[in-house]
């Protein structure tokens, strides 16, 4: 794809970007999935989980002459902090970057521009996450009430960029696949979470120091 030519092969990608197992750093990949629930699908929009895929994601930058990213972001602000950045704003986005699962998409940038295809336009919809440390936790109240906000915004992006989104009905939504699988969806996932007993919250206890008397490998009976 060459962008100066501006042969991209889609118009605009709808990405979502975050680990869902850090609570509030899902906030992306739930954006997206609360977008893909509410709108209609349209032409030349395509609608991604991106989750923590990182570089692997290089062919879908390259691919999109408008990108509108789901984040949440550090704005050194109090929790629930609602922002859409566009233009020279993004770069706040781009250098605060606040897990080390994702990379930080001035490294896809750049890779994009080397390849001669940069997206046109870059907006991002974010919020200032309030819990990152609840390992397999869901969004917190905060960002899930910022959820609705981040739908408005998208639409008021995308009717900038001519596209004027139609809402699903209730029966469209029932019978809507998910955009990753059915076990990732939000109301799915809360439910199967494990007990504070059979699920460590602050990380994976088998990579964690452990306490005297503790198995040395949980596994050797498997």
């Amino acid at each position: 794809m060459n962008a100066e030519q501006g042969s991209w092969s889609r118009d605009v990608l709808v990405i979502g970007i975050g680990n869902i197992l850090w609570a509030d750093e899902g906030f992306g990949p739930r954006a997206a999935s609360c977008f893909h629930k509410r709108f209609r699908d349209v032409p030349g929009v395509d609608v991604m989980d991106g989750g923590t895929l990182g570089n692997y994601l290089i062919n879908e930058i390259t691919s999109s002459r408008r990108i509108l990213v789901f984040d949440c972001c550090d704005f050194k602000s109090e929790p629930g902090t609602f922002r859409v950045l566009s233009g020279e704003e993004v770069s706040l986005w781009r250098s605060t970057k606040i897990s080390p699962h994702q990379t930080g998409l001035n490294d896809l940038l750049a890779m994009a521009e080397m390849m001669g295809s940069t997206p046109e336009s870059l907006v991002v919809v974010g919020v200032q996450p309030e819990v990152l440390d609840d390992y397999g936790g869901s969004l917190s109240a905060t960002c899930r009430a910022r959820l609705a906000d981040a739908m408005d915004a998208a639409a008021k992006v995308m009717a900038d960029w001519g596209y004027q989104l139609e809402e699903r009905t209730e029966e469209e939504r029932a019978a809507l696949p998910p955009l990753a699988w059915d076990e990732l969806e939000m109301d799915a996932y809360e439910a199967g979470r494990p007990s504070d007993d059979d699920a460590c919250r602050a990380g994976d206890e088998r990579f964690m120091r452990r306490v005297a008397g503790h198995r040395e490998n949980p596994f050797e009976d498997l």
